[in-house]
Order: C-alpha cells, then structure tokens, then sequence
C-alpha cells in the first residue's frame, strides 16, 4: 500500500468508528467505541503482538458494515459479525488481523466448551449471541478449530473481547492505536 492508501486505510477507519460505532453495544452500559477502545487497550497493555491490538480494536467491525440495525441479536437473527468484518477488513490488512477477528466467535464457542466456568462469566449479550452462533463446540468442531495457525490470538482476543464492556474502563482516543494499524496494513 501506498502512504496514500494507508493514509486513506485509516481514515475510513477513523470515519467508521466516528460515525457508525457510538449507539449502544447490545446489551452493554457502553458503546461500539469504548468497546473498541477498551479492547485495544487490554491487548496493548497485555503485551500481545500488534496485529493482535489492531484485531482486539476492529474485531466487531462486523456489526457497523450491516444494514441489521443495533441488535440483530435481539430479534434472533445472527448477523455473523465475525464474518462480514474479517472479509472487510482483508482489503487493508494482514491475515494476522483478519484471521483473529474471522474466529473470535468461533473461540467463545471453544472457550464455552472447554472451560467449565467460561459460559459463568460471559455478558447478557454474549449468552443470547451464543445460542445464535451455534453454542458450545463438538469435539470435531474443537479438532477444526485448532487446526488454524490464529486460533491463540483468537482465544486471547475473546478473553479481551469479554473484558472489554466496562463503563468506567480505559477509553483512549481511538487514533492512539494508529501506530499498530499503520504497521498491520498490506504492503
């Protein structure tokens, strides 16, 4: 990518998350912003790799690139989120972003299934969306899920995703992680 490019890359980004992220989070007491923020910044504080923080910031880019309204969940419908963000963002970013973000609902599943206290502590929203989603995983879906070379970064983006829904948590400005996501973007 061009300086142009990646400067145009995050601007749309910047416009995104402006504009379209600041109504409620589901269920939560904040919005798709503080979410976004707060997520980048337990991965960032964590130490974890910054294709990591920027997939931690971007992971629910999903639910603001659909036409679904705010809570898809709400009327039953799964607006596979993970899905339609990880194929947006592939246009300006590396599969060490994408891929993470592309499993993260995957990895509740997985997490739901293999820790017994996981499901205990998941949000109101994540336990409807769970349901949604296809619930705990069978042993062949755990076996599947594993073979991915990003299924860790997508565990340790799920654990930050859950983290991540606190009204009185960091909100750094969102261009404060433009170093990691100029660094993440395609060459």
């Amino acid at each position: 990518m061009t300086q142009e490019q990646q400067t145009q890359a995050l601007a749309h980004l910047v416009d995104i998350y402006s504009g379209r992220a600041t109504g409620q989070y589901g269920l939560s007491q904040i919005n798709q912003l503080a979410h976004a923020v707060q997520a980048a910044h337990h991965a960032r504080t964590q130490g974890l790799a910054p294709s990591v923080v920027v997939a931690a910031l971007l992971h629910d880019i999903g639910h603001m690139v659909h036409d679904l309204g705010e809570h898809p969940a709400a009327k039953g419908i799964d607006d596979q989120h993970e899905l339609l963000g990880a194929d947006w963002l592939v246009r300006y970013f590396v599969d060490d972003v994408t891929e993470p973000v592309r499993l993260h609902v995957a990895a509740k599943r997985y997490l739901c299934t293999v820790e017994d206290d996981y499901f205990f502590n998941l949000s109101k929203d994540s336990v409807k969306s769970l349901e949604l989603q296809g619930g705990r995983m069978s042993e062949a879906e755990i076996a599947d899920f594993q073979k991915s070379a990003y299924w860790k970064d997508a565990v340790a983006l799920r654990r930050i995703d859950e983290m991540a829904k606190d009204p009185k948590g960091p909100m750094p400005p969102f261009k404060d992680f433009s170093p990691e996501i100029l660094g993440t973007l395609k060459d």
